[in-house]
């Protein structure tokens, strides 16, 4: 940014002083003219600079004497070659009779007349009785010309920063890419690590002989075998799916949902398996509506949604569902009593892989996948899902399903 701020500085500094050089040489050219209609009409040198500029580019010069347009045209062209301005300019001379500017003619830059190129007519200046204007329509174009090689090296600095600054974009992108690969590989490698050292130290209970002759024993490690493999093969599932969405579209298989009842029969999975400290809060306003949602999906959004709350929060959770029926709307409020999510990690949780780091790579078990494939679901739908609370409040998150998507 330093860099374009001083080329920019620099661009602007040789544009002011090309542009005073060429404002200098075209008002030597000017006074030269009214110097040689002074002699020509054999009367006195103006005292004062028989030029004045009246805009940025356009110039009237003081004759006190009758102009002739031909004379003016040829000193004009002959002074302007003189100084190798080579400048396309219009001019028109004061009528005091008529009080206007007339016996215009426009001149391009290779010395060539062309009426049919006149533009409006020049202003008057009311200081001068025998005068002509001229201006100048393409000044900022011939300083340009004139400016290529700078432009030009500009425009390549300028391209080579703007490639210097998306090559660090791509780098620092995929630096952070390959953090949440490897921050996902620790995390599989702790989930998978768990089930099958479970199934491990059970197998070799049951191998032991004397283990054999006890049933009870037996039937209590055959379960924790069944469990864990059971768990394995979620934890695959899960990545598997969550691979699939990625390289396919994912198939929506809408039908009518009562998204209260839904809501009651996923969070009814949860209570059997947590302290009984555990506390959920299902609240509904408004008239019910059925929902228009694939009913797999919505399943494992509320699911993952309520999943992520029992694992973030206290020993002690306390979720709150909030189902609100608007008129044109349904919103899905999820609640609960953790620690909350920082501001900056408000749209990032919903990427691939991502999870908070806090201390403990392991603090909460989970790939980093559920708010990513939540995100999704709500996407294939038309929904939206927003983090409503930021730390140090705690987390709530809105799923917004237009009316579009349920009917009465």
């Amino acid at each position: 940014m330093g860099i374009i701020t001083v080329q920019t500085y620099f661009l602007l500094q040789a544009w002011s002083i090309r542009e005073k050089q060429l404002t200098q040489s075209i008002e030597i050219a000017l006074k030269n003219t009214a110097y040689r209609f002074s002699k020509l009409n054999e009367t006195a040198i103006p005292a004062a600079n028989p030029v004045h500029r009246l805009s940025h580019d356009y110039f009237v010069v003081d004759i006190n004497n009758v102009i002739d347009a031909n004379i003016l045209e040829f000193y004009l062209q002959s002074e302007f070659d003189k100084l190798n301005l080579h400048i396309a300019y219009e001019y028109g001379i004061y009528d005091c009779h008529s009080d206007r500017m007339v016996y215009g003619d426009f001149v391009s830059a290779d010395g060539l007349s062309n009426e049919a190129q006149l533009g409006k007519e020049l202003p008057k200046y009311s200081e001068y009785t025998y005068y002509f204007g001229v201006r100048f329509s393409s000044l900022n174009k011939a300083i340009t010309s004139d400016m290529t090689v700078w432009l030009f090296f500009t425009v390549i600095l300028l391209l080579s920063v703007v490639f210097f600054a998306y090559s660090l974009f791509i780098i620092f992108k995929q630096k952070r890419w390959s953090e949440l690969q490897k921050d996902f590989m620790n995390n599989m490698t702790h989930e998978f690590k768990t089930p099958i050292s479970s199934i491990g130290l059970a197998a070799n209970v049951i191998s032991d002989p004397e283990v054999i002759h006890q049933p009870e024993r037996l039937q209590v490690y055959g379960t924790i075998i069944s469990e864990q493999n059971t768990r394995l093969n979620q934890l695959v599932d899960k990545v598997l799916e969550t691979a699939k969405l990625e390289t396919s579209n994912i198939h929506i298989s809408p039908e009518r949902i009562n998204l209260t009842e839904l809501v009651e029969s996923v969070t009814g999975s949860f209570r059997n398996s947590l302290p009984k400290e555990t506390v959920f809060s299902i609240k509904q306003t408004g008239t019910p509506v059925a929902v228009s949602a694939d009913v797999v999906h919505l399943t494992n959004v509320i699911y993952n949604l309520t999943d992520n709350a029992i694992k973030y929060g206290p020993e002690k959770p306390a979720i709150e569902i909030s189902i609100q029926y608007k008129n044109k709307v349904v919103l899905l409020h999820f609640s609960d009593n953790g620690p909350g999510i920082p501001k900056q990690y408000g749209k990032k949780i919903f990427q691939k892989f991502f999870r908070i780091q806090a201390g403990n790579l392991q603090a909460a078990k989970g790939f980093g996948l559920g708010l990513y494939y939540v995100g999704i679901i709500c996407k294939c739908h038309g929904w939206s899902i927003s983090l409503e609370t930021h730390a140090p409040s705690p987390a709530c998150f809105v799923i917004k399903m237009p009316v579009k998507n349920h009917t009465d």
